[in-house]
């Protein structure tokens, strides 16, 4: 509103006042357009992220979505399952839910498994649940090939016989303790409670890629990390507060 009056008044006034008194109006219709954020300063706009959540037929999607744009300051948050919308993401999710065999299919099938593999290589990538085992060289689910982006294989769970009490599918909240500090656990308390759905896990084949473990009955590792790549097997979507930091922080991650 008060462009616009500047756009009606300044005119006259430039006509009328004295030549000092000029370059006084001139700086006073800079300084009303730059409060109104005219276009004279389309600099200070604020950038927005493209985000993608990845469509390949398997995964909690919408959840993901959701609790990623409740999060987002300045990002817009899709679910695509067009390899060119992935690749043109500046940040990429990668959930996965169900059994491997048919997510690793479903992924070749759609036409993904180049695009994954590129923005993996290259992009701020989080990998949730069974997009996280993907990442690895081989499962027992199946015999299934994996992406093999990290080494190592993912395993099932096996109860002795004193621990039968517990059940496959591990499911439900359980502490979360960090091995190795990253900016994905700021202002995440250690040993926070995350929610977990699985039967499988991963066993990382390097060293330094274990950003914590959980105990069931022994410990087991629930995230990993490499370079740009952080991934969970538990699904922040589901776990609340602690999840919806987990996504804030992956946003604001410049690896």
């Amino acid at each position: 509103m008060a462009a616009l009056l500047v756009v009606a008044i300044v005119p006259l006034c430039l006509l009328l006042a004295p030549c000092p008194a000029k370059k006084s109006v001139r700086f006073i219709c800079h300084l009303i357009y730059d409060a109104d954020h005219s276009p004279i300063n389309p600099s200070r706009a604020p950038i927005v992220q493209k985000v993608v959540v990845v469509d390949y037929g398997m995964g909690n999607l919408r959840s993901v979505q959701r609790a990623l744009a409740h999060v987002a300051d300045h990002a817009s948050v899709e679910i695509s399952s067009d390899p060119e919308k992935v690749r043109a993401a500046d940040r990429v999710v990668f959930p996965g839910q169900g059994a491997m065999p048919d997510c690793m299919r479903y992924l070749r099938e759609t036409g993904l498994e180049q695009a994954v593999r590129e923005v993996a290589a290259a992009k701020p990538f989080f990998g949730v649940c069974v997009g996280m085992q993907m990442l690895f060289e081989s499962s027992e689910e199946g015999n299934t090939p994996g992406l093999g982006i990290l080494k190592g294989q993912v395993v099932r769970f096996r109860m002795s016989p004193e621990n039968c009490a517990l059940k496959v599918p591990h499911m439900g909240w359980n502490e979360v303790r960090q091995v190795l500090p990253h900016a994905l656990w700021e202002g995440i308390a250690d040993g926070a409670r995350f929610y977990f759905v699985h039967s499988f896990y991963a066993r990382p084949g390097e060293t330094g890629q274990t950003a914590a473990t959980t105990v069931y009955p022994n410990p087991f590792t629930s995230a990993v990390m490499r370079d740009n790549i952080f991934a969970t097997q538990f699904h922040p979507e589901k776990s609340q507060a602690a999840g919806l930091t987990l996504y804030k922080n992956f946003l604001q991650w410049n690896p």
